[in-house]
């Protein structure tokens, strides 16, 4: 809203500092020589009390809002200042915020990084594992294989022996069935064979 130009308060104010600068006696002497001072001090209170009351209020009125201007002036600077710190409070606060989310979200992929390294390295060493198990198990048939069929090829060669021994203990006791020899006896002369 701009303010409407007074030319009434211009006046007041002027002569305001006309009387200032002819009581200061350094000013005075300069300016006014051969004029008396008290008389044109007494001259503007004159002019100032011959205005009309309306101008005296419209100069109190403009003083005030002077005044009020810059009362609300400072304010608006104290404000713009509060303001200006309160913005750049909160952008350090979102600036550190967004730093530690940012480090938290690092230390997260680093740890889901080292967790994948873990998981590969362990099912590498799973998979070795299994292999070497598998290998093991592999050779252990293999030996369990040869192990069975050298003891059933000594099984075979034992009943092999005892087969002949029980085919020649059969012939012989046929041939002393035939010869009428007793049987005991063949049976014995079997055990000594064995035993060798």
């Amino acid at each position: 809203m701009a303010i409407r130009k007074d030319y009434s308060i211009d006046v007041l104010r002027l002569l305001e500092n006309l009387k200032k600068h002819i009581e200061d006696k350094r000013s005075f002497g300069k300016i006014l020589f051969g004029i008396d001072k008290e008389e044109v001090c007494f001259q503007i209170e004159q002019i100032r009390a011959s205005m009309p009351r309306e101008m005296k209020d419209a100069a109190s009125l403009t003083r005030e809002t002077e005044r009020m201007m810059a009362s609300a002036e400072e304010e608006s600077t104290a404000l713009l200042e509060a303001a200006q710190t309160k913005s750049v409070q909160m952008v350090k606060e979102a600036e550190d915020k967004a730093a530690l989310i940012v480090q938290q979200a690092e230390l997260r992929a680093q740890q889901l990084i080292t967790e994948d390294e873990i998981t590969r390295i362990a099912k590498a060493q799973a998979d070795e594992l299994r292999k070497t198990a598998e290998k093991d198990a592999r050779e252990m048939k293999r030996g369990a294989d040869h192990y069975a069929a050298d003891v059933l090829q000594n099984l075979e060669n034992v009943v092999g022996k005892v087969l002949n021994t029980v085919e020649r203990g059969k012939r012989e006791v046929q041939a002393q069935m035939t010869t009428n020899e007793p049987v005991h006896a063949v049976v014995e002369v079997e055990r000594e064979r064995a035993k060798v």
